[in-house]
């Protein structure tokens, strides 16, 4: 797996400009259609020009196309939730040495999706590097130690005269 996908990012646009495709630079799509998409199988199929193809067969002149930068930004909010989680110290301390380690990817492309729209339905490529997907697992982690300390209703013991 390549540690910068910049280079696929060039590589992918210097392909669908040969095919002829349009290419709408947009803001990840993956997040505003839950159950509307329909994601390629990047693990057995990476091959971008696979999508691509797919794309050219149903009749797709125009594409979506976002690369995500890895910026400070992420690991300092990281290490903020962190600092206010639940996690015992020893979890604390690795994730946090962890996350001082993927500072040397900032400003790395870390994800390229590509998506187009048929039939009602949006299809997706979404393809990340391997310390990306970590950093991603390392933030769930950190946000499910919210949801599993203390209360998990917390309405719990409320009565109501009403």
């Amino acid at each position: 797996m390549r540690v910068n996908l910049d280079s696929l990012g060039r590589e992918i646009l210097a392909h669908l400009e040969e095919r002829g495709i349009a290419v709408f630079k947009s803001y990840p799509r993956t997040q505003e259609l839950g159950s509307d998409a329909i994601y390629w199988d990047t693990a057995d199929h990476p091959d971008y020009r696979e999508f691509i193809a797919a794309a050219v067969t149903a009749g797709i002149r125009l594409v979506t196309l976002y690369r995500r930068e890895f910026s400070p930004e992420i690991i300092d909010d990281a290490m903020q939730q962190l600092a206010e989680s639940s996690l015992d110290r020893d979890t604390r301390r690795s994730i946090e040495g962890r996350l001082r380690e993927l500072r040397a990817y900032e400003g790395f492309i870390c994800q390229i999706e590509l998506s187009f729209g048929h039939a009602q339905r949006t299809y997706i490529f979404d393809q990340s590097t391997e310390w990306y997907d970590e950093m991603t697992e390392l933030l769930e982690q950190i946000e499910d130690s919210f949801h599993t300390s203390g209360n998990e209703n917390p309405l719990t013991g409320y009565y109501s005269n009403n």
